[in-house]
């Protein structure tokens, strides 16, 4: 089975100028973990996902070790939050993300995320993003397939 056969083809995207706010709703309504950042000709040039969100929360090592004193206030890093919230989407996402293609056998695609610790890739053919592909379509499929075994 190739990843065509069960990637989704209906997905929300972010753009590199949307901010950290319109991420984390996009992702807590539409109920995702993460979500692909493409510019104005649907190209993939980012991702976005909770973690990137949630790190973004928090200092860097050398930061904290350099002001400690700006971190251990926890009222005062919830005030950060509203500084936070406008930046753009383009400053935190990973700008490189690992992708798939609509030909690879999902099997090899579930492998990456094991070997990456993802649970999605986007689904990428001529720079272009086709699709997602995420652990749970693998899962049920695999499932499903045992099922009726």
């Amino acid at each position: 089975m190739k990843v065509r056969d069960l990637m989704l083809k209906r997905f929300k995207t972010l753009k590199p100028s949307d901010t950290y706010q319109k991420a984390v709703i996009l992702l807590y309504k539409s109920k995702i973990t993460g979500a692909p950042v493409v510019n104005e000709n649907n190209e993939l040039v980012g991702y976005v996902s909770e973690k990137d969100l949630f790190r973004i929360l928090y200092p860097y090592y050398q930061s904290y070790y350099e002001h400690p004193e700006n971190y251990t206030d926890g009222e005062r890093r919830e005030q950060k939050v509203q500084e936070i919230r406008l930046h753009p989407v383009e400053i935190f996402m990973t700008k490189a993300p690992l992708t798939v293609t609509p030909d690879m056998p999902v099997m090899n695609a579930g492998a990456l995320m094991l070997a990456n610790r993802v649970h999605q890739f986007p689904v990428v053919e001529n720079n272009k993003v086709v699709g997602m592909i995420s652990r749970e379509l693998i899962y049920k499929s695999v499932l499903k397939k045992i099922s009726k075994a």
